[in-house]
């Protein structure tokens, strides 16, 4: 349980510390959300594999939220872990809750109360088949709740073995400040991608005032900077459902049609250097600090094999001039999420 503690010594990957009083953990993380149907049906069993890879190659920051399926994703997490035959102090578990969903995933808001804390972490801890969680956050803040309470109540849980470190996600300075006011806050995780830079404005520079690391999700843009995006598969998601990016702001209409230009853009450079555009969109938000992992998306050992990559590419400062000129800042059309969710963000307030 000790302060900067690292479930490995060294990794492929290179490590980076989460913030001044976070742990250490891979430079790159995986996100498990696309994995229990947020990006429509995902295959169980190349999703474990999918696991089992990133593991392989390094990867020791594993991002999930008991929401996720509701409940699945924690549970996909317990066997891929289970089957892995790794030690469960080999790996980092990022936990997100907070929001409340119904069976046929509607989204009800979200509840940050202290017993609600501490009720999620009850249930998420014997999904995951754990003893402890390595970073509890809210995935969103309860504009019902003030942050003191909720962080507090994380604190708690510290206290009691049942959590090691408190995270954030998606809140702006102001709710930075309080919450870091109340406990050490090892990271901050907001979307951050050459397409969403708006943590530039403030966050990012109240997060290193602080000494608060940012685990980066988001990094290509739910897949609009992987190169692998098309008009054809815009339109298969919204005829097939369950895909959320359907509804997507960036992922319709002439929002599309202007974004994929971007990564026509994208892609030039990147090809330039040998590289995928996904490789290179990955770098680049790795390249923004050594304070900053970004949260790899991968469904598939496919993808994740060629998001991995991006480890292996150092960006020169005519590199990053030649992306950030691909995609310039602001440029991409269309918000990050439809309405009603940038509504709930903090982050954008």
């Amino acid at each position: 349980m000790a302060t900067g503690s690292t479930p490995h010594g060294s990794t492929p990957l290179g490590t980076r510390t989460l913030g001044r009083t976070g742990p250490r953990v891979s430079a790159f993380g995986l996100g498990l959300m696309g994995m229990s149907g947020m990006y429509g049906e995902a295959d169980e069993a190349e999703s474990i594999a999918t696991v089992h890879a990133a593991l392989d190659a390094g990867v020791t920051l594993l991002d999930t939220g008991d929401f996720y399926g509701m409940g699945h994703n924690e549970l996909l997490l317990r066997d891929a872990l289970r089957s892995s035959g790794r030690d469960r102090g080999d790996v980092l578990i990022s936990v997100k809750f907070g929001a409340l969903r119904g069976y046929d995933g509607a989204w009800y808001g979200y509840d940050a109360r202290p017993a609600a804390v501490k009720n999620f972490a009850a249930y998420s801890l014997r999904r995951l088949g754990t003893d402890y969680i390595d970073v509890y956050r809210p995935a969103r803040l309860d504009p019902a709740v003030p942050i003191e309470e909720t962080v507090g109540a994380i604190a708690e849980l510290i206290e009691a073995g049942y959590v090691r470190h408190v995270g954030l996600s998606e809140v702006g300075s102001e709710t930075i400040r309080r919450a870091a006011a109340v406990a050490p806050i090892a990271d901050l995780q907001i979307e951050y991608s050459l397409a969403s830079r708006g943590i530039e404005k403030e966050i990012l520079g109240t997060c290193r005032e602080l000494g608060i690391g940012v685990t980066a999700y988001g990094v290509l843009s739910r897949g609009l900077l992987s190169g692998h995006w098309t008009r054809e598969r815009s339109e298969r998601a919204a005829a097939e459902g369950g895909d959320f990016r359907a509804s997507g702001p960036r992922f319709q209409g002439e929002n599309l049609e202007r974004n994929l230009a971007l990564v026509e853009a994208l892609r030039e450079v990147a090809q330039a250097r040998g590289v995928t555009p996904a490789q290179a969109a990955i770098a680049w938000v790795a390249a923004q600090g050594e304070d900053i992992v970004p949260l790899v998306g991968a469904r598939t050992r496919e993808r994740l094999a060629e998001a991995l990559g991006a480890a292996d590419l150092r960006l020169t400062a005519e590199d990053l001039a030649a992306l950030e000129q691909a995609v310039p800042a602001d440029a991409v059309a269309g918000e990050r999420y439809a309405g009603p969710q940038m509504a709930m963000l903090d982050s954008e307030r």
